[in-house]
């Protein structure tokens, strides 16, 4: 029997992120962001419980990356869409880095990976937020 986890976000990445890069796939420029965006709303999915991380993305969803709340050192939050959805980027223990791409509900999502991974590794909220 296993150790049953609590989801507290499941989902991929903001459709508005989506929306905003086909609209600038009119422009030659653009269109490798554009597909892009494609991709990312396609293939890859957040999944975070009370015990870890999970992203499953690459390319028709191979790849998935799970970190667990202990390996966290850093957690830095960057709006985007006039602050509708946001990027985050957590740094481990190991100094390697995990990039979580346009996230609807960036600030809740932010505030309990910080929350979560300040009962972990017993440094503050405020350590970890940056």
């Amino acid at each position: 029997m296993g150790i049953k986890e609590t989801s507290f976000f499941e989902g991929g990445p903001h459709i508005g992120d989506l929306i905003i890069n086909i609209l600038l796939g009119f422009t030659v420029i653009c269109l490798p962001l554009t597909v892009a965006a494609i991709v990312r709303a396609l293939w890859l999915r957040y999944r975070i419980t009370d015990r870890r991380i999970s992203v499953t993305g690459g390319w028709q969803g191979r790849d998935r990356t799970d970190i667990i709340y202990a390996e966290v050192v850093k957690i830095v939050k960057v709006a985007r869409g006039v602050g509708l959805w946001g990027d985050l980027v957590i740094t481990l223990r190991d100094k390697s880095r995990l990039e979580m791409r346009s996230l609807p509900r960036y600030r809740e999502i932010y505030d309990y990976i910080a929350q979560k991974a300040a009962e972990k590794t017993g440094l503050s909220v405020e350590e970890i937020q940056c």
